[in-house]
């Protein structure tokens, strides 16, 4: 297959005549095609198809087809169907009246080379490269953030259907490679246990009875394990990702006890960022937050919120659902850095902001990172009657600090937190501390009081952020944050944003690019059309608070 390209600036005449006729207030797809022009262009692909070949599809035209496609909520068959009969489609695609399009099997294939070329960011680009071109969305002012989960495409499995399910899944590969043998090498009980899928079997439901299961699977697939790695076995088992997904699964679900297999306590499996949930997503994680639990991924979707233009997306991000937001919001900024949409003002939640955070926006970026602080969490402090960090002089080129007493530390020494970055240990003296009589509001130690500082433009910064954030100005000014709730729920209510159509981080992905570019173009057919964004909901009752 090969790129041969195709021109769409020009839309042909009769296509234009007839949806003219027949759309003379217009609609989406048109609108869209005459507010950005072709969006899309054949160059932007070439880098995925091969020199040589028969002529493939133009790619310009899968990507917008794409796009529409998510921005309608349509199958591969109903949008490879609206490509032939809708006229407004034609339209937007700059194909005659009597194109009959491509075989619906030609957008998976599209899909699965934008995966294969990492390139899916490419197509949510092009959107925005667009809309920045007619003016509708530029760098500077504000920016908001915020995140949501989303669930995996395959079923949640507690533990025991989890470790069932990967032995059986490993056990069906095996069988597909190498039949004759695992006959020779499969204990009867096994056709018995691991034939049926775990929701079809009935497990034991005593806890007692469970774990028994559990130990038994366990001691099953290790014996799996030995077989296939005995010189007996096919080498080509070895390879198999069930069978390596099955390895893994078993260091992270069992270890041997006396001898014997066991199934690990929950105490002592690995952390949600590593542990893996089913043999049929091999990428999804678990995920919390507050009260709510889940497996797949989360996304972040950063939008512009000035009053006078579109409220438009401008970096949807994916990841795995145990990462947390503030690991995440260094890789927000690059990106919108290299698309030239650096916000003055970036306003997120406390999921994203720390002093360290704010610094870096600042330092790398040119951004003021606007959210909520942490308070002081020490039981002494929030009571008010104790002295924090904020109540000491601290002089960075002497590195020594003055206690509200008038003492000064007998020791300054850099270090790391538990997290891994680096603070400054300060300690005073037990001569100061003990005969003080201001020790009651400052530390119960029986020996001096000591300080975590973090560095000198973190420490100011946090200061900062603390008393400012208990002013209204600053309240009013975080309040434009609010909005970005609506972007998320118009994303899961009328995209589907908050579930994978497809399996794997990569796949995911793509998803949320093309998601993220149909939200944009139904807000700018919104803007272009003079739609006013939906008002906040308030219910009846709520609405007779009094004022003030």
């Amino acid at each position: 297959m090969s790129l041969c390209g195709v021109d769409l600036a020009e839309i042909p005449e009769e296509t234009v005549r007839v949806a003219r006729a027949v759309f003379p207030k217009g609609c989406l797809a048109m609108r869209v095609r005459d507010a950005l022009g072709p969006v899309f262009a054949d160059a932007d692909f070439e880098e995925l198809f091969p020199v040589r070949g028969r002529p493939v599809v133009s790619p310009a035209r899968l990507a917008l087809v794409s796009v529409l496609q998510f921005a309608e909520g349509l199958t591969d068959r109903q949008a490879a169907h609206a490509v032939r009969s809708r006229l407004d489609w034609k339209y937007a695609l700059s194909l005659e009246l009597t194109d009959t399009g491509f075989d619906f099997s030609v957008l998976s294939e599209f899909r699965a080379r934008l995966i294969e070329g990492d390139a899916g960011g490419a197509v949510f680009d092009a959107v925005l490269r667009a809309a920045g071109e007619a003016g509708l969305v530029k760098a500077g002012k504000r920016q908001r953030t915020d995140a949501t989960h989303v669930l995996a495409a395959t079923r949640d499995l507690n533990r025991l259907e989890f470790v069932v399910e990967t032995l059986r899944a490993a056990l069906n590969q095996v069988a597909e490679v190498a039949g004759e043998w695992l006959v020779t090498m499969a204990a009867p009980q096994w056709f018995d246990r691991y034939s049926a899928r775990p929701e079809d079997t009935r497990f034991p439901s005593r806890w007692a009875a469970r774990v028994e299961h559990g130990d038994q699977c366990g001691a099953d697939g290790m014996v799996l394990l030995r077989a296939i790695r005995s010189p007996q076995a096919p080498p080509a088992l070895r390879d198999l990702p069930a069978v390596e997904f099955l390895r893994q699964t078993w260091v992270q679900q069992f270890h041997h006890v006396d001898g014997v297999v066991r199934w690990r306590e929950p105490k002592n499996t690995p952390p949600g960022l590593i542990r893996l949930r089913t043999p049929h997503e091999s990428e999804a994680r678990t995920g919390a937050k507050r009260d709510l639990g889940w497996s797949g991924y989360k996304v972040h979707l950063s939008e512009t919120c000035e009053p006078d233009a579109p409220h438009l997306i401008t970096h949807i991000h994916t990841t795995t659902a145990p990462v947390r937001d503030d690991a995440a919001l260094e890789d927000i900024h690059t990106a919108l850095a290299g698309r030239g949409l650096v916000p003055d003002e970036h306003l997120v939640d406390a999921g994203y902001v720390d002093a360290e955070q704010i610094h870096h926006a600042r330092r790398d970026h040119g951004i003021n990172l606007v959210g909520p602080v942490g308070k002081n969490t020490i039981r002494q402090q929030t009571a008010g009657g104790f002295f924090d960090s904020t109540r000491f002089t601290v002089d960075w080129d002497q590195r020594q600090a003055v206690c509200p007493g008038g003492h000064t530390s007998v020791q300054w020494r850099d270090a790391r937190s538990q997290y891994g970055t680096p603070v400054t240990r300060v300690r005073f003296a037990e001569r100061h501390c003990g005969p003080c009589e201001l020790r009651t509001s400052c530390t119960t130690a029986e020996t001096g009081r000591n300080l975590t500082l973090r560095p000198k433009a973190e420490h100011e910064i946090l200061r900062q952020a603390r008393s400012e954030q208990d002013t209204d100005h600053w309240r009013r000014r975080y309040g434009h944050r609010a909005g970005v709730e609506g972007t998320i729920s118009q994303g899961v209510q009328a995209f589907g944003l908050r579930r994978s159509r497809y399996r794997g981080l990569a796949k995911t992905r793509l998803q949320h690019h093309f998601t993220g570019a149909a939200i944009n173009l139904a807000r700018l057919d919104a803007w272009l059309t003079g739609r006013p964004l939906a008002r906040t909901r308030v219910s009846p009752f709520a609405a007779l608070r009094p004022a003030g």
